[in-house]
């Protein structure tokens, strides 16, 4: 049926006989195509330069030999005994191997997109950058000889973040939306978790830190005002953070060698 003038037409008509209306094609023609675009993850300026700066420390890591692993990994006594706080930020910037952070960059393409589109860049940076320090903090704490890194307690505090705010507003539908894909997401994650070589306790850290973001940022208000303000300062110094972090594992690199 044309869409315009709502004559019977043909499945192979793309302008309609009677009306000279452009048609376009049927929905049921669309579904192969909007199948495979659901595997797709949406890309914004923010995840792409998120996932650059990962497989840049990735190159680092091969063409260093290694030496900005051992510079940046999470290990309790380094940090505990040898004052290196950095590796607690520097740490969700290192991955594995190849597989490993493929696995973390797709997570992270999709998270960093959608938690930026509900809360805003800042409490998004914020959160990224939160989740990593506690995420790191509880693994060192619980089993400090491990050495852990990867992109993926900032992963699990961006999926704390959304719960955030499917539990902030429980009755509001597309709250009840989010906390049951979200929470679907959690509990996949932690039982992925469970097995060998993977930190389930910097998992559970930057959930939890994420967690608690979320519920002190609550959703971006109107532009300009005070409390948008003091969000973005503490992007800023989120930013600077770890910048200052990458800092000092240079310079502790540079001493080493």
């Amino acid at each position: 049926m044309c869409p315009n003038c709502r004559a019977f037409i043909t499945v192979t008509d793309r302008v309609c006989p009677y009306c000279d209306a452009q048609v376009g094609p049927r929905a049921v023609d669309t579904r192969g195509g909007q199948f495979v675009a659901s595997f797709m993850p949406r890309a914004n300026v923010t995840s792409i330069l998120i996932l650059a700066l990962n497989v840049i420390f990735y190159a680092g890591q091969t063409l260093s030999s290694q030496r900005l692993t051992s510079a940046g990994i999470e290990y309790g006594p380094a940090e505990f005994l040898g004052h290196q706080w950095w590796r607690l930020l520097t740490a969700g910037f290192l991955h594995g191997g190849i597989l490993h952070i493929a696995m973390n960059s797709w997570s992270l393409w999709i998270l960093v997109t959608e938690v930026e589109q509900f809360y805003g860049t800042s409490r998004l940076l914020v959160s990224y950058v939160v989740s990593t320090f506690t995420g790191f903090l509880l693994a060192a704490l619980v089993t400090p000889y491990s050495q852990v890194l990867g992109a993926s307690c900032a992963a699990f505090g961006l999926m704390g973040t959304m719960l955030a705010m499917g539990l902030r507003g429980r009755a509001d539908p597309l709250a009840q939306a989010v906390r049951s894909h979200y929470g679907n997401w959690l509990v996949f994650g932690l039982l992925m978790s469970i097995g060998g070589g993977i930190s389930l306790t910097g998992h559970i850290g930057g959930f939890l830190g994420g967690l608690v973001v979320g519920f002190i940022a609550g959703l971006p208000g109107l532009p300009g005002t005070p409390r948008e303000t003091i969000w973005k300062v503490a992007a800023g110094a989120a930013v600077l953070l770890v910048a200052l972090a990458w800092l000092q594992a240079g310079l502790y690199m540079a001493s080493a060698s």
